[in-house]
């Protein structure tokens, strides 16, 4: 499966399941720990709790074994890394104060690619 097809299915699954402002960024040319970062909002701690297992256990469906689910014991973060996306569920307001759209935002030439 193309990571493009992967990306599509990890914002159509957080899409189904309610997620809210559910943004993507391309990471290919702004570093090497990942081709993308997406970003979605929960309603509550039960929310991103069940956002991230809905996520692992679709992905596990379409071939995708090797994510795992960091922030387990946080109410309001969780980040599901599927090694070439990373899907990063925040409160909103925790959204707001952490801002990774704005970090992420700025352009890197790829010799200067963060690792």
């Amino acid at each position: 499966m193309e990571i493009i097809d992967i990306k599509n299915n990890i914002e159509k699954i957080l899409d189904d399941n309610k997620a809210q402002n559910i943004t993507c960024i391309d990471l290919k040319n702004k570093s090497y720990i990942a081709d993308y970062m997406v970003i979605a909002s929960g309603t509550s701690s039960r929310h991103l709790q069940a956002l991230s297992e809905i996520l692992i256990d679709q992905l596990k469906k379409i071939g995708i074994d090797n994510c795992r689910i960091e922030g387990k014991d946080s109410n309001d973060w969780k980040l599901v890394d599927t090694q070439d996306i990373i899907v990063h569920i925040f409160h909103p307001e925790k959204r707001e104060f952490y801002d990774l759209e704005k970090m992420w935002s700025e352009e890197i030439p790829k010799e200067k690619a963060m690792i």
